[in-house]
């Protein structure tokens, strides 16, 4: 008998990811490659694979290709992630991450993807319509392809919010912009420092303005803004706390989809119902066990505990670098 999901994960732009370790690669030159791996990917799916590897049922939509849709469906079956997506004509689009080990950073390189049509998109707004209420956590993820308007996340948040589930956001550029200016915001945002400062408009150059801006759209009406500062850590903010969650050193194997195990470690603390301390230490943690491997998968529960344990979380005012 299946499991009502009770997190739908959505990604309009999916894409095969291409991970290339080179180590000390230099731009035009000609570079040896250690290695090189191949993942279904993009924000809300990974998303899903980390929340299945947590245990919590789960199930991902989006628009798909049907040229190379086999290794989307391997991962779904592998992880027991439901599969909602909403196949298109043509191939889902690859995105490069050259991965130097040795300077422990991924430089990304993310071809748009395809052009959606608005059968596709129509196809696409009945399944997140039509979903039953078991589902209490929908997750907006990730970029729009082209041919989907900026606005399409800010409208679902609004009719998503009327429906009465929970709104994860976590998304750039035009579209982050969109929702962060409309009437009714997502419940959780999780912007990058440069996502953010990109959304607003204006630099955001210390501690107190990051506060602030956090702060403001919660006056707004989102419930937890979550910004993620790489190796800083993340600062978290309620209308109650703001606290700053420092994560401990790991060996580095890939960044890709940090980010995404955030957000899967927020709405996991939500889920649960978490305090905002003990939520910033499981999504500190699942964040760094995910760096730990390649692709979006989290280590064992152990090795997450200890993770939590050695985050380090303390009030956000002042913060200090």
């Amino acid at each position: 008998m299946s499991v009502t999901p009770r997190v739908l994960t959505v990604t309009l732009n999916p894409a095969l990811d291409l991970t290339v370790q080179a180590g000390g690669w230099q731009r035009g030159e000609v570079n040896a490659a250690q290695g090189a791996q191949q993942d279904a990917g993009g924000k809300g799916v990974n998303v899903a694979a980390i929340l299945a590897d947590w245990g919590v049922p789960v199930a991902a939509t989006g628009l798909l290709g049907r040229d190379n849709a086999a290794p989307f469906e391997t991962l779904f079956r592998d992880k027991g992630v439901s599969d909602e997506f909403v196949r298109v004509p043509g191939a889902t689009r690859v995105g490069l991450k050259l991965v130097d080990p040795a300077r422990g950073d991924t430089t990304d390189l993310n071809l748009p993807g395809l052009t959606v049509g608005a059968r596709a998109l129509a196809h696409l707004q009945a399944t997140l319509r039509s979903q039953p209420a078991g589902v209490e956590v929908v997750a907006l993820c990730g970029s729009l392809p082209p041919g989907v308007q900026a606005s399409f996340y800010a409208e679902e948040i609004a009719r998503l919010r009327g429906q009465g589930r929970f709104v994860a956001l976590d998304t750039s550029g035009e579209a982050l912009r969109a929702a962060l200016t409309a009437d009714t915001l997502p419940h959780l945002v999780k912007p990058n420092i440069h996502e953010l400062e990109t959304a607003l408009g204006h630099p955001l150059t210390t501690d107190a303005e990051v506060l602030a801006a956090a702060r403001d759209l919660i006056r707004r009406g989102a419930e937890l803004v979550a910004v993620s500062q790489g190796e800083r850590g993340a600062l978290l903010v309620t209308a109650q706390e703001a606290l700053f969650a420092r994560p401990p050193r790991v060996t580095v194997q890939s960044t890709v989809g940090a980010g995404d195990a955030m957000v899967a470690g927020l709405i996991s603390a939500h889920l649960d119902g978490l305090n905002l301390a003990d939520a910033a230490r499981r999504a500190t943690a699942f964040s760094a066990g995910s760096i730990t491997r390649l692709g979006a998968h989290l280590p064992p529960r152990t090795e997450l505990d200890v993770l939590a344990a050695q985050v380090q979380v303390e009030a956000a005012q002042p913060l200090t670098h």
